[in-house]
Parts: C-alpha cells; sequence; structure tokens
C-alpha cells in the first residue's frame, strides 16, 4: 500500500502565541510613546520677563520768570460752611420774667431769636483780613498761658489792666494769660448788646468765660483827606482807645475802674448824651493829617458776665449831627471800609432806635473818600396779619394758544389745546370748532407738549424736625438754642410723568419784640416722578440754629418764631405747575422772595427792610 505523505502545516501553539505577544509589545510601545508625548506637549507655566530698560533723555526744565510779591494779601473768598450735628441737650431753663407771653418754648418762653451763623458773620470781625482792618487778639484771664484753667478774682482782672496801660499797653502783663490763636480783622468796633458768652464762642474758645476777658484790636487811623474829630463811646462795660501811645478814650462804664486810670476827659460833652447803656464818653480832639496814619489801638472787654456792648463813634469837629429824642447826636460809628449790609443788620438790631449811623461819611482809610448813599430805614407793617394757611394749589395747563400739530403721516393741522380724554387729544381749530386727534397719531414733538400739559397732581408739605441744644460757651446755660432741620416733601398721583421737576423752598420767621419777617432758610433740587418709589421724593437743607436769650440789663427778650414756608414746583418749561404758601402772602411777592437769602429781614411785601431796634430808657 503505498503510504500518503502528509503535507507539513503550520504550528498553531507557538505561532499564535508570538503575535499575541508581539502585538501585546506593540501596544506597550505605544502606549509608551503616547505618554512620552503627553509629558512633552504640557504646556509650561508662563512667567513674567521684565522688557529691557530703555534709556529715556533727560529734559532740562527752566524755572518760569514769575514775580512773587511775598507780602501781597490773599483776595477775599466765599467759604463754605459745613456744620456738625450736636447732641440733643435737655430743654434749657431760663430765667422767669413777667409780662412775658407764651412761645415755642412754653409758659414764659417767648421764642428763639436766629443769630446769624458765627463762622460766617461776627460784630468781632472777619477771619480774613482786606488791609484797611483791625486785627482782634482774644484774651482770657480765666486761664494760663498754656490754657490750664485760673479762674480770676474780678478785682485782680481790674487791675491787671491798669498795669497794663500803666506799662505802656505791653504786652508783659497779657503773655501769661491765654491769648486764644484764632485772629478776627474788624472794620468797625461796633458790638451791639449781646451776652458776653459770644466773645468766646466768635474766637472758637469752647472753654472761655462770660467774664474777665478782652480783645485787643491794633491797627492804622488813617484818613485820606485828613479830619478833626473826637472819638464818643458807649460801653458795658470796657471800651479804652489808644493812638500814636496816648489814652485819647476810657469809655469804661461809669462807677466802675477806667483801664487808663489818669485819662481825664477834656470835652464839656463828656457824659452828657444817652446812648443806648450808659452817658457816652467824648474823647480827646485828634487831626489827621492826610493821607499819613497813626498807630491806634483798642481794649473791649468784660468784668462780671452777662451782658455786652461796645460801640465807638466818631464826632466830626464842625459838623451838626441830626438829634434822637432824648437829645442825643446820631453819631456815626467808627469804621475803616463801608459795611456789607449783613453786618449792618447785625449791628442794627442790637442797637437802640437812632443810637448811630452805620453808613456815610467819614471812612478812616487812605484810599477811600467819597460819601456813602445812606441806606433808609424801609417801614415795616405795623398791625398784626393772621398767617392764613392754604392748601395745595394747582395752576391750569398752559394753554399756549394756536400752534401747529403735525401727524406722524405728516399732516398738518391748527389748533388750541384743550385737553386729553381716553387717549385722543382735543384741539380747538381756528373756526372754534373742536376736533379730536388719537395721540399715539402725532409727533414726538406733539406728544411731549402733551404730557407737559398734563402735569401729575401733587401734595406739597415742608417737614420740621427740631432739637434742643446749650451753647457750648455758655456755661451758665442763659441761652437757649433750637435747632430746625426743614424736608420739602412731595407725593405724586402717579409715577407715569418722566420729565424732571424741580422743587424749591422757603421757610421764614417772624421777630418778638419786633414786626419784621426773617427768611430763615431755602433749598432747591430736582427730581424725576418716574423715577422715585411710589413717584414722591423728598430733600432736606441744612440745620438753622435758633436762639433765645434775654438783655437782662435792659429785661428785654429779643428773637424770632417759626412763622410759615411756600413750596413751589417749576416743569422743565420754567412753568410753577404746584405750589402751596402759609402765608399767603409768600407766593404773591414770589419774585423779591427769590432776592432774599437766608438771614435777610423782610416785610410783608418780601421787601427786604431792617431789622427791629432795641428801645431802651435812660436809667434815673
Amino acid at each position: 500500500m503505498k503510504r500518503t505523505r502528509k503535507p507539513k502545516s503550520v504550528n498553531r501553539g507557538m505561532p499564535s502565541g508570538f503575535v499575541i505577544s508581539l502585538l501585546v509589545h506593540i501596544a506597550a510601545f505605544m502606549l509608551a510613546g503616547l505618554l512620552v508625548v503627553f509629558n512633552v506637549l504640557q504646556k509650561e507655566e508662563k512667567r513674567f520677563v521684565p522688557p529691557a530698560p530703555v534709556d529715556r533723555p533727560k529734559i532740562k526744565l527752566k524755572k518760569p520768570k514769575v514775580k512773587v510779591k511775598k507780602d501781597a494779601r490773599p483776595k477775599s473768598t466765599s467759604r463754605i460752611v459745613t456744620k456738625v450735628q450736636k447732641a440733643t441737650m435737655p430743654d434749657v431753663q431760663l430765667p422767669e420774667m413777667s409780662g412775658m407771653g407764651n412761645g415755642f418754648g412754653g409758659d414764659g418762653f417767648a421764642g428763639f431769636e436766629i443769630v446769624p451763623d458765627l463762622s460766617k458773620i461776627s460784630a468781632f470781625g472777619d477771619i480774613q483780613s482786606v488791609g484797611s482792618d483791625f486785627e482782634g487778639t482774644f484774651y482770657d484771664f480765666n486761664r494760663t498761658r498754656n490754657g490750664h484753667d485760673n479762674v480770676i478774682d474780678t478785682d485782680v482782672f481790674e487791675a491787671e489792666l491798669i498795669k497794663f496801660d500803666r506799662i505802656g499797653w505791653k504786652n508783659s502783663v497779657l503773655n501769661k494769660y491765654y491769648r486764644a490763636p484764632k485772629k478776627l480783622y474788624a472794620t468797625a468796633i461796633a458790638l451791639p448788646f449781646m451776652n458776653s458768652v459770644m466773645a468766646p464762642a466768635v474766637f472758637d474758645e469752647p472753654d472761655g468765660q462770660g467774664r474777665c476777658w478782652i480783645v485787643h484790636y491794633k491797627g492804622k487811623l488813617v484818613h485820606k483827606d485828613g479830619i478833626r474829630f473826637r472819638f464818643v463811646g458807649d460801653a458795658d462795660n470796657k471800651l479804652t482807645v489808644r493812638v500814636s501811645g496816648k489814652v485819647v478814650l476810657d469809655a469804661t462804664r461809669s462807677g466802675q475802674p477806667q483801664i487808663a486810670e489818669k485819662w481825664l476827659p477834656s470835652s464839656a460833652d463828656h457824659r452828657k448824651w444817652w446812648m443806648g447803656h450808659d452817658y457816652a464818653a467824648v474823647g480827646d480832639l485828634i487831626e489827621l493829617e492826610p493821607g499819613v496814619p497813626l498807630d491806634m489801638e483798642v481794649i473791649i472787654g468784660e468784668t462780671p458776665g452777662g451782658g455786652f456792648h461796645a460801640m465807638l463813634y466818631v464826632m466830626e469837629e464842625g459838623v451838626e449831627y441830626e438829634k434822637n429824642s432824648l437829645g442825643s447826636p446820631i453819631l456815626p460809628i467808627f469804621k475803616t471800609a463801608p459795611l456789607s449790609r449783613d453786618l449792618q443788620d447785625l449791628i442794627h438790631r442790637g442797637m437802640q432806635v437812632d443810637g448811630g449811623c452805620l453808613t456815610g461819611d467819614p471812612v478812616f482809610n487812605d484810599y477811600f473818600s467819597g460819601s456813602e448813599e445812606p441806606n433808609a430805614v424801609e417801614k415795616s407793617p405795623t398791625d398784626d396779619k393772621t398767617l392764613a394757611v392754604e392748601s395745595v394749589e394747582m395752576d391750569a395747563p398752559e394753554a399756549g394758544g394756536m400752534r401747529s400739530w403735525t401727524s406722524r403721516t405728516g399732516k398738518v393741522i391748527e389748533g388750541e389745546y384743550m385737553a386729553l380724554i381716553g387717549g385722543n387729544v382735543v384741539l380747538k381749530t381756528i373756526r372754534g370748532k373742536q376736533k379730536k386727534i388719537a395721540l399715539d397719531l402725532l409727533s414726538d414733538e406733539d406728544v411731549r407738549y402733551v404730557s407737559l400739559s398734563n402735569p401729575p397732581r401733587l401734595e406739597l408739605d415742608l417737614g420740621k424736625k427740631t432739637q434742643s441744644r446749650r451753647l457750648k460757651y455758655d456755661a451758665s446755660h442763659l441761652i437757649g438754642i433750637l435747632e430746625y432741620t426743614f424736608t420739602a416733601k412731595v407725593e405724586s398721583s402717579t409715577m407715569k410723568y418722566n420729565h424732571p421737576l424741580r422743587v424749591d423752598y422757603w421757610a421764614i420767621g417772624s421777630e418778638i419784640g419786633g414786626n419784621k419777617y426773617i427768611l430763615l432758610d431755602q433749598g432747591s433740587d430736582s427730581f424725576i416722578p418716574s423715577e422715585q418709589p411710589k413717584g414722591n421724593y423728598e430733600f432736606s437743607g441744612k440745620t438753622v440754629d435758633l436762639y433765645d436769650y434775654v438783655l437782662a440789663s435792659h429785661r428785654q427778650r429779643r428773637g424770632e418764631r417759626y412763622e410759615g414756608f411756600l413750596i413751589t414746583v417749576t416743569d422743565e418749561r420754567g412753568k410753577i405747575i404746584a405750589h402751596r404758601s402759609t402765608p399767603t402772602w409768600l407766593y404773591k411777592n414770589l419774585d423779591k422772595l427769590k432776592q432774599l437769602k437766608p438771614g435777610n429781614f423782610m416785610d410783608d411785601n418780601c421787601t427786604r427792610v431792617w431789622p427791629t431796634q432795641l428801645k431802651i430808657k435812660p436809667r434815673g
């Protein structure tokens, strides 16, 4: 039998294992390759590399050739004053006085007096010099030069002032007492009746007292054209004047020690005329050559505390002066520059009726010689007027007369706007017929006109927040103060009105012991009803201090009480769309009211007037 030979076949064991092993190795190498690739391609962290420094050429700056005058005085500037909120204090207890009516303070409390902000205006002087003024330095004899308390006896105080005069007004006596760092520059020596604690107040000395203090003024006495005159003075209780090293007037209140104990009056008119609180002292004759200045010093001061005033007048030789009802001459006050109306108001309100003249010649400087136009004392109402409260009034929409109305298609019609009813504008044509046009068919300008002609109904009010406090300079608590903060409030009937509205308010007071009114505060702001919560808006003004004090020596209480307000709302056309006026005459005289500023006195026509003066009878 023929043997058949089997063909050779592939061994399925080893070759298959080899293939599998090969595949595994290939996969491993691929995986390793991928890991290497991923590691190589991983992003390196970016690092900041600073740029190479750049050489910059240096430019030599030339010094500007401007001559600077080192002794030039800065020009007077307006000051913006902020007020710090004061802590609430207990009610001020003032001494009882008979014959006083009821006021905001309750029984026997006749009201509060608004006093000009001491940081803005003061009869003691301004914080800036105008060149022709007298520099005033405040000395407190109740403290040492380092400010430590050292309450002095009044007899010692008087003796120290006499010693000061004996050694020729040298500061060796004053240097051991406290000297305020703040200086004031006065263009007049005219300190009307006030509480003596106002002196440390205006010099920013909260630790000062109303007793045993002086203010020492220094300046130049000069007249452009030359003049022969005498100083005349009335004080409670210190006023002494020295010219070229010689005392020419000591008007210390009669019966009290003079600073210049050896000065004797040379005028026969000495102590003959009643000038407010005493019979006036008349000084020695002084002659000034044209334009030749002389050194002049003035001492004013207070010994026991309480009431204080010091008025220095000028009596020119050969001039006849008008006399008041007491037979005393109405003399001009001593001044080195014409006085602002605000300062005149401040002095005027503390003077007795016809006690002196605040305007006109002479003016003691070497560059002013012309006469001022005298300011006549305006008469104010003498009858009591009832201040009726008027409800909110709305002015009728502005008719505007005939105007051209344009539709979005370009059609034009002449007509007078009458009303907006149900989305339709009612117009009155030239022929007197009424025509309705859909509002959404009119041009944007016409739509705006209609919107402005339909302002929202507004409710207006003036909120009043008050709190009492005590003057930090007043250790005896003789001066009562109320702080008023006024807030204008506007409530809108709709939020759909998207045009700006301007809100203005005026708050007024009235005198106690007089018949004048005073503008206490004024504020303005604007808003858009559609941008306010519920369309309502309010804003507040600054804090207004209302003072109350008694002129104890004359038993007179002077002041003002809050009286009423006016609020107006004006749209972007300048038309008043709402107002509230109490009293009603405020709105009737709005144009005049806009010309006044807070602190101005006025009558019921909103015309600026002088404040009411004191009525003082001679003692004896």
